[in-house]
């Protein structure tokens, strides 16, 4: 290629003899507008453009009307698909915008970037890189560039901002020498303009972007060598069926080097070598959010839903801009008038005035929308900048592009059970009565288990129970290489999801991941899985020994057992599972809440907690005192009196019976006057405080109303001599800090009151301080029923009338 690719050379005819180097920035309205009005006005014999040229025989795809912008080419590795990167392409792209014309023209197209077979096998898989998305594999090293084009050129001319600047010399330039910037000819694309100056700005950028690379060289982008050697074979083998007659949309950066004097056999010596993969290829959608630059894209832009505005508004992109703020914040329930509307234009071109711009950019109208429409606020604005500035758009693919076995059961699943992907996200309640629900409520937990994240389980604002469920849904574009990697596993969703589970029951070491994988088979409907699962549960469950391994299977068991009951599965094998796994631990548990560091002790009353709530679903028709929950109650007691056992756990222990009804007040009093006695190290005893009334269990509200543990607590927390006060301070703050504030403070109000005066009982008992007693204390009781009465709308009773 020669130097005066790079100036084109002015015919005859009026315009420059090619080939044509057009240099863009990649996701520009302004770029794509000049792309186009350049290939109308040199009219190309074919079109070359950066990107993997696997991708060629996608491309007739991009004509199809079910096609929908913003789009990516999708390359993964055969034999490892998490090995991926992308190309995205939105609807205000050069690259897209010089296919669409070309294949509108009948003219062919071409990718002429490094194939995504040596690019794949140069990088590391993206999806595995901690804190970053997948990204375009062409631009896999421009995420932190030594060199930013962009910037140098913007701090040359005095711009402090590279993207304002961008904006007052590409974005905000009519390609027709008008000044409509975004005038279209109605399907999105600009009308046909002069041709003698539809070339000349890339004859510019290509001469700064020359003195860019004289100046800093290959800019910190040592990969761009092998590629731009690839591109120059490209343009040779191009050269030679088209002449010179071809255009090339590429990176700016990149232009210098396509029009630099080489040899061939200097080209060929930098590709020699190369590692190379299996690759497949395909069109994915993609979302604007993932185009923007806080992504991780590595070419990403601040403002696509923005840029996407300019590029489609016909006229007054101004004017249409603020209409649809006002729209999304009508939606919101925020006051927004016609002349809110008026006023907020005005302040933007009259702010564009004062700082000496073209035209109102994105900066004038975040102001403006600031000042009229939000009234100075940020909290609306941030409203704005993610649902417009940022956008939520979701592109969409036809079904007649490529796509593993996988992805086309799951696409046919989403269509029939009406749960269509979106970028934004949302949340899905269901009812798992209903047959439609229940199988949306199977195909995303099979998608969980073959890690495609598209839902997770989230807690309910409805009704409570097993027939509720509640999930947060949320597309992302990686999802589709995830969908890739599952495909090893099976061609459906459900033979994947059985295949895979069935791997992990045999790969499985702990006994809790057995019990979690079951549960995850019942929630998915797998009843092919299940057997497998169930017998590595089984012998799992008969060698491990492990008391807290037991207790971190019980509970996931259970709720197996509670879902069975839902999705009418039969788990009369899982049920025989979970009785002996409860039975071992029964047995196994008070020894080993013996002799426990603090650490340890808080871990094994978290899994005393779990247990309990286990043996509730397991046993719920039991008669108190008997079967599996009677053998409970006589573990809990033990640990609840035995001194051996850690305060905590006896705290925790005591609780848990006092709630269930199992042990009488005058009980728990006294087995808290014990835990709190002046030969109980104060430690001790603050464990103890923190497993009777700690964490979210209503401990608080059990003190506000039972005076004589709260006075109990207080006489021992007076008692703690100073030099000690310290050490079981953190442990007091930790419990009481959980406690809502109007709980905390009421215990403060009862406890700067001072103890409550003695009252003296009807039946000539002696006296007792207020609070929970033994039995029915009538003159309370008697107290309180006109208040109840008048609530349930009852006749006054006898006491009531003599009064």
């Amino acid at each position: 290629m020669s130097g005066a690719a790079v100036t084109p050379r002015r015919t005859a005819n009026g315009p420059a003899a090619g080939p044509w180097l057009l240099g863009v920035r990649h996701h520009g309205p302004g770029s794509a507008r000049a792309v186009l009005a350049a290939l109308r006005a040199a009219r190309p014999a074919a079109v070359l453009i950066e990107g993997p040229p696997e991708g060629d025989a996608l491309v007739p795809l991009a004509a199809d009307p079910r096609m929908r912008p913003p789009v990516a080419l999708l390359a993964h590795a055969v034999d490892d698909p998490g090995r991926a990167s992308f190309w995205p392409m939105a609807a205000f792209s050069p690259e897209w915008v010089a296919i669409r014309w070309a294949l509108d023209h009948d003219v062919p197209v071409r990718f002429i970037d490094l194939p995504a077979a040596h690019s794949l096998a140069l990088k590391e898989p993206a999806l595995n890189e901690p804190g970053r998305g997948p990204e375009r594999a062409a631009e896999e090293e421009e995420v932190t560039p030594v060199v930013d084009p962009i910037r140098v050129l913007a701090e040359t001319a005095g711009y402090d901002d590279p993207e304002r600047w961008w904006e007052d010399v590409v974005e905000h330039r009519s390609p027709t020498g008008g000044s409509d910037t975004g005038a279209t000819d109605g399907d999105g694309t600009p009308p046909e303009g002069p041709s003698g100056d539809a070339l000349a700005p890339f004859g510019a950028l290509a001469e700064a972007m020359g003195a860019l690379r004289e100046a800093y060289g290959d800019g910190g982008r040592p990969r761009d060598a092998v590629r731009e050697a690839y591109m120059r074979i490209q343009l040779r083998t191009a050269r030679k069926e088209f002449g010179d007659g071809f255009a090339v949309v590429c990176g700016a950066w990149h232009v210098p080097a396509l029009a630099a004097r080489t040899t061939l056999a200097a080209d060929r010596a930098l590709l020699k070598g190369l590692p190379k993969v299996r690759t497949d290829l395909t069109w994915v959608p993609w979302t604007h959010r993932r185009l923007a630059r806080q992504s991780g894209y590595g070419a990403g832009i601040d403002s696509p839903g923005w840029y996407g505005h300019l590029f489609e508004a016909a006229d007054r992109p101004i004017e249409r801009w603020m209409t649809k703020v006002a729209g999304l914040l009508r939606d919101e329930d925020r006051f927004v008038s016609t002349a809110h509307v008026i006023e907020a234009v005005r302040l933007a071109e009259t702010l564009a005035a004062l700082r000496g711009r073209p035209l109102a950019g994105l900066g004038e109208t975040t102001d403006a929308v600031r000042a009229v429409m939000c009234e100075g606020s940020d909290v609306p604005l941030a409203l704005v900048r993610d649902r417009l500035i940022v956008g939520e758009s979701l592109g969409e693919v036809p079904d007649t592009a490529p796509a593993v076995p996988l992805q086309r059961d799951l696409t046919r699943s989403q269509r029939t059970l009406r749960l269509k992907p979106e970028a934004s996200e949302r949340e899905l309640d269901l009812d798992l009565r209903k047959e439609t629900d229940a199988a949306r409520s199977r195909l995303l937990h099979r998608l969980r288990l073959l890690d495609v994240g598209w839902g997770d389980p989230v807690a309910g604002r409805g009704g409570t129970g097993t027939f509720r469920e509640s999930w947060r849904l949320g597309w992302e574009p990686e999802l589709h290489v995830r969908v890739a990697e599952a495909g090893v596993w099976g061609t459906t969703v459900l033979t994947a999801a059985t295949a895979k589970a069935a791997s992990q029951a045999v790969a499985a070491t702990a006994l809790s991941d057995v019990t979690a994988l079951a549960e995850h088979c019942l929630l998915a409907g797998l009843p092919d899985a299940l057997p497998v699962v169930m017998k590595a549960l089984a012998d799992r469950a008969a060698l491990d020994a492990d008391v807290g391994h037991l207790a971190d299977a019980l509970p996931a068991l259970a709720r197996s057992l509670r879902y069975g009951d839902v999705r009418s599965t039969d788990t009369a094998a899982l049920a025989e599972v979970a009785a002996g796994l409860a039975e071992r631990i029964c047995v196994g548990l008070p020894p080993a809440c013996t002799g426990l560091d603090p650490d340890g002790a808080e871990a094994l009353r978290g899994q005393v907690e779990a247990v309990h709530g286990a043996i509730g679903l397991l046993d719920t028709g039991a008669e108190p005192g008997t079967g599996l929950r009677g053998r409970w109650d006589a573990v809990l007691h033990k640990l609840a009196s035995r001194d051996a056992v850690a305060g905590v756990i006896r705290g925790r222990a005591t609780r848990l019976l006092l709630d269930e009804g199992r042990l009488a007040e005058n009980e728990a009093a006294r087995l808290m006057g014990l835990a709190l006695s002046p030969g109980t190290p104060p430690a001790g005893a603050a464990a103890w405080i923190e497993g009777f009334v700690g964490g979210a269990s209503g401990g608080g509200m059990l003190l506000v109303h039972d005076e004589r543990l709260l006075g109990l607590v207080d006489a021992w927390l007076t008692g703690v001599p100073a030099d000690l006060f310290t050490d079981v301070l953190p442990l007091l703050r930790r419990t009481f800090s959980a406690y809502e504030p109007g709980v905390r403070r009421t215990l403060g109000e009862l406890v700067r009151r001072g103890p409550v005066p003695e009252v003296a009982r009807r039946d000539g008992a002696a006296p007792a301080t207020g609070g929970f007693g033994p039995g029915l204390d009538p003159a309370r009781a008697d107290a309180v029923e006109p208040v109840l009465r008048l609530l349930l709308g009852r006749p006054a009773g006898p006491v009531e009338a003599a009064v």
